[in-house]
C-alpha cells in the first residue's frame, strides 16, 4: 500500500477540544469535577491548560461517538463546551510560556495492523 494512503489527512482528523468551567465550592461539586476530569483521561483525553482538555481522533464520525460519551459523563452544574477542530488547525495553534513561543502538541503516530 503506498504511503500517502496510510496517512492520515489533515483536513479529515479532528482535535476533540472538551473545555468547561464546573463548581468547586461544595464537596459535592468538586467530587463532580474531580469525576469529569477522571473521565476525560480514562478516554483518552490530555490536559492542554486547567479545564481544558483534547484528545485525537481520525475523523468526524469518531468524534461524533467520542461526543456522545462525553455529553452522558456531564456534571449536573456547570459550562462545558465541546469543540471539533481539524488536525490541521490544530496545528496552527501557538504556545507561549512565560513570552516564549513552546513547542505544541502532536498528533500521535498512527497505528498500523496487518
Amino acid at each position: 500500500m503506498p504511503e500517502s494512503r496510510l496517512t492520515l489527512s489533515g483536513y479529515r482528523a479532528v482535535w476533540f477540544v472538551a473545555l468547561f468551567d464546573l463548581p468547586v465550592k461544595t464537596r459535592e461539586a468538586r467530587r463532580d469535577y474531580a469525576r469529569f476530569r477522571k473521565e476525560l483521561r480514562k478516554r483518552g483525553f490530555s490536559m492542554l491548560q486547567y479545564s481544558v482538555y483534547a484528545r485525537f481522533l481520525p475523523s468526524e464520525e469518531a468524534w461524533d461517538a467520542y461526543r456522545r460519551q462525553v455529553v452522558n459523563l456531564l456534571p449536573p452544574q456547570g459550562e462545558v463546551r465541546l469543540l471539533a477542530i481539524t488536525d490541521r488547525q490544530f496545528g496552527k495553534m501557538e504556545t507561549y510560556r512565560a513570552r516564549k513561543l513552546a513547542t505544541s502538541a502532536k498528533r500521535p503516530g498512527q497505528l498500523l495492523l496487518f
